[in-house]
């Protein structure tokens, strides 16, 4: 979304270039805290530990929701016995205890066949691997380790679309740009709703849970004042930029009009910290961003 963002800046301001680093959101907390970079994209909240690294390094920061984002599970096109899976039986998939004891479909459902599972899922430094372990094995970093890990969802395109055996997980957009390689299952929360596939729809209102999330940027507020930094931000979150968020050039599920004009309001006042001081919150909105 950042790569949009300052290809289509780019347009506007030809003098100004915009280098768009690519690691996990671990990783580039790392290196915003740091004092490396102006501007740190997010798949999740800026966690206690970054606080306390950004403080020691005395650097403040903004925090502004970009958009949410929901996290697809996917199989193969090949894969025709799967349509949707529980919170349960992704628990079962993907939790510690399942390294190196669940191998087969048929262990996560006994109708399913006696065929390798082969797991693909995000890299330990990614905020898609905090957010999903969260979500659904019910503690951050908390995972099995035997599968296929990349920070770089195309990886992981590439893997599951070639192996029929094979189960993910990578951010919606990615499954968005790659549809016609890859089948989404839908999820089953336990709460009644049934099974649910993410869509602009159900992660906009939050039905498709618990792997639906907002998503952000952080600038650096030292930075902040630069007029490219102040202009690129600015175009970021404008209607110059916002609309074609949601497009499949993107792939992101965009936030309304209004909800943007006070995350704006809120980087030119130059706010500084987090409103998710305990960290990723799973099924959070942006509710908390409406008031000044």
């Amino acid at each position: 979304m950042t790569a949009a963002a300052a290809e289509e800046f780019n347009k506007l301001a030809p003098n100004v270039r915009i280098p768009v680093g690519v690691s996990g959101t671990g990783g580039g907390f790392q290196k915003f805290c740091n004092g490396e970079t102006a501007i740190q994209d997010a798949s999740r909240p800026i966690s206690k530990t970054e606080v306390e690294a950004c403080k020691g390094k005395g650097i403040e920061y903004i925090e502004l929701p970009v958009a949410y984002d929901g996290l697809a599970v996917i199989v193969s096109p090949r894969n025709t016995f799967v349509d949707c899976l529980t919170v349960a039986e992704l628990k079962k998939i993907w939790e510690p205890a399942a390294q190196g004891q669940i191998k087969t479909w048929n262990q996560i459902r006994p109708s399913f066949p006696n065929q390798p599972l082969n797991l693909y899922g995000a890299g330990t430094d990614s905020g898609t691997f905090d957010y999903f372990t969260q979500a659904i094995n019910g503690k951050e970093k908390d995972s099995r380790g035997d599968y296929t890990a990349s920070e770089d969802d195309n990886v992981l395109v590439q893997g599951v679309s070639n192996d029929p055996n094979a189960l993910g997980y990578f951010g919606f957009a990615y499954y968005v740009e790659n549809q016609s390689k890859l089948k989404v299952l839908g999820v089953d929360d336990g709460k009644g709703k049934g099974c649910v596939k993410p869509s602009i729809e159900t992660v906009n209102n939050a039905s498709y849970q618990p792997l639906s999330r907002p998503i952000f940027i952080y600038v650096k507020k030292s930075e902040a004042a630069r007029p490219e930094v102040k202009a690129f931000v600015e175009f970021y979150l404008s209607t110059a930029y916002t609309p074609i968020i949601q497009t499949t050039q993107v792939g992101y599920i965009a936030l309304d009009a209004p909800l943007y004009e006070m995350i704006i309001k809120r980087f030119q006042a130059g706010t500084v910290g987090t409103l998710f001081p305990n960290g990723a919150e799973v099924g959070s909105t942006l509710d908390r961003y409406r008031t000044p």
